[in-house]
């Protein structure tokens, strides 16, 4: 069963961004040089990947930095 034919994953909801003229120049300069034909993936892509880093670097623990650190073994 293909992602898109799951109701939960259809994409419904539209989001814009306004780019400045050296951003949008980039952004096409670096489709045209990788062949990317669909540049609303490359948008999710990389929008995506920057929120599940900042989940990862957030997520709680049950130790404090600092206690951590302080279990770190230094031989």
């Amino acid at each position: 069963m293909k992602v898109s034919s799951i109701p939960a994953y259809r994409r419904r909801h539209k989001k814009s961004v306004l780019l400045n003229d050296k951003e949008i120049d980039a952004f096409e300069q670096y489709c045209k040089k990788y062949k990317i034909k669909n540049q609303s993936k490359i948008i999710r892509d990389a929008l995506f990947k920057s929120i599940l880093q900042h989940y990862d670097e957030d997520y709680p623990t049950l130790f404090s930095k600092q206690e951590l650190a302080n279990l770190e073994c230094h031989e």
